[in-house]
């Protein structure tokens, strides 16, 4: 099986805030693959749509559990995996199943939850080694530092 490689970029917002989270896969941005999936499609609105996540905003517990589908707060079977680009999740998320297992970590089932008749279907799954994904949220970790306190499991 062909696996996905992920890490998840970590820098200050453009006002110099807080730390944003984007995932890149496959070397690019989550966002940019977004946009480029939602205006090859021709949804309305697409482009420019998503931002990453600002853990310092949003008590998502800690990263390691996050974007292993375990967050500690109850946002139904999906997680957010990039937020809307003006910094809440809530305002136009993308949600994601992440599924893992003791070799592979999947997202798959995107969806935009405010627009709940557009088809994501075809954009993914994205399948990623369990030990380069691990490693890439220990890096995350590293790079945040809040939750290196809690390695998670």
């Amino acid at each position: 099986m062909i696996s996905n490689e992920i890490r998840f970029g970590c820098h200050p917002r453009g006002d110099g805030g807080p730390l944003v989270v984007v995932p890149h896969i496959d070397g690019a941005p989550l966002t940019e693959l977004i946009d480029r999936f939602e205006i090859s499609a021709e949804m309305e609105p697409a482009g420019d749509a998503y931002g990453g996540l600002i853990p310092e905003f949003f008590r998502f517990g800690p990263m390691q559990d996050h974007f292993l589908g375990r967050s500690t707060n109850a946002m139904g079977p999906k997680t957010p995996v990039l937020g809307c680009e003006c910094g809440e999740w809530g305002c136009w998320p993308l949600m994601a199943r992440i599924t893992a297992t003791a070799d592979l970590v999947t997202w798959d089932a995107f969806e935009q939850p405010h627009r709940e008749t557009r088809d994501y279907v075809p954009f993914g799954p994205f399948r990623f080694d369990r030990h380069q994904y691990d490693d890439a949220l220990r890096a995350l970790i590293a790079a945040i530092g809040s939750d290196s306190d809690d390695p998670g499991a």
